[in-house]
C-alpha cells in the first residue's frame, strides 16, 4: 500500500497541481452561501440516516477531537489522497482537460476544497447549511453541474460506483496520522470508526442526483 500511495505521488508531481490558489482563497468554496440550491432532504432525514449508520453523539465528539491532529497534517493527507488517485488512470481519468492531460489548475482547486472539506468533516456541524452543501457537492460530481464551477473542459461526470467506493481508501489511509495525536489506540479507532461514517452519510446525500426521482 505504501509503494502504491507513493507512486501516486510522483505521478502528481508533473501534473501541476502545485499551481494553486493563492493564500486565503478557496475557488468554489461556496458553503453558506445564499446561491446555493436547498437540499431536497431535510435534516429530519439526516437523523434517520445517522439512525441507520449508528453515528452516535459520541461519534460526532470523536470527529470533533480528531481536527486537532488532522487539520495541522492536512497537506500531508491530500498528499496521500491525491497520490492515490494519481496513481489509478481510471480516477485521474476524470480530472483531464479537453485536451485528455491532467488538468493542473482543475487538481489544484479542487485541492484547496478538499483541504477544508477536512475540517468541516471533523467539525461535524450537521445543520441546514452544511446539509445543502452536501447536495451540492453531489450535483458536482453528476453531469448536472461537473466542471461547471471550475470551469474545466474535461469529463462532465463521474460515476456514482467511484463515488462511493472512494470511502475507503479516503477513510482507511487515515489512522498512520490520528495515531500521531495523543489518543490511545483504542481513541484512535474510535475517531477513524467515526470518519467511515461521516464520510459514508455524505457518500450517501452526494449520491441524490445520481437517483431517480422518488428511489432517494
Amino acid at each position: 500500500m505504501k509503494k502504491l500511495l507513493l507512486g501516486g505521488v510522483l505521478a502528481m508531481a508533473f501534473v501541476g497541481a502545485e499551481a494553486g490558489p493563492k493564500d486565503g482563497e478557496i475557488p468554489g468554496y461556496t458553503y453558506g452561501d445564499k446561491a446555493v440550491p436547498t437540499a431536497p432532504y431535510t435534516l429530519a432525514d439526516l437523523e434517520n440516516l445517522k439512525k441507520s449508520l449508528l453515528l452516535t453523539d459520541d461519534d460526532l465528539q470523536w470527529l470533533r477531537k480528531s481536527r486537532e491532529i488532522l487539520e495541522p497534517q492536512a497537506e500531508e493527507i491530500l498528499d496521500t489522497w491525491y497520490g492515490f488517485v494519481g496513481s489509478q488512470p481510471h480516477l485521474l481519468y476524470y480530472f483531464h482537460n479537453r485536451a485528455g492531460k491532467p488538468d493542473g489548475d482543475y487538481l489544484a482547486r479542487v485541492r484547496a476544497r478538499f483541504k477544508v472539506w477536512i475540517t468541516d468533516t471533523a467539525n461535524a456541524n450537521y445543520d441546514q447549511r452544511w446539509l445543502d452543501y452536501q447536495y451540492e457537492i453531489g450535483r458536482r460530481h453528476h453531469r448536472v453541474a461537473k466542471n461547471k464551477t471550475d470551469d474545466a473542459t474535461g469529463p462532465d461526470h463521474i460515476p456514482m460506483s467511484h463515488v462511493i467506493a472512494l470511502t475507503v481508501p479516503v477513510t482507511s489511509t487515515l489512522k498512520p496520522f490520528l495515531e500521531k495525536g495523543p489518543y490511545s489506540a483504542a481513541e484512535v479507532d474510535a475517531m477513524q470508526a467515526a470518519w467511515l461514517k461521516s464520510v459514508l452519510l455524505q457518500t450517501i446525500l452526494w449520491s441524490h442526483p445520481y437517483v431517480k426521482a422518488g428511489d432517494f
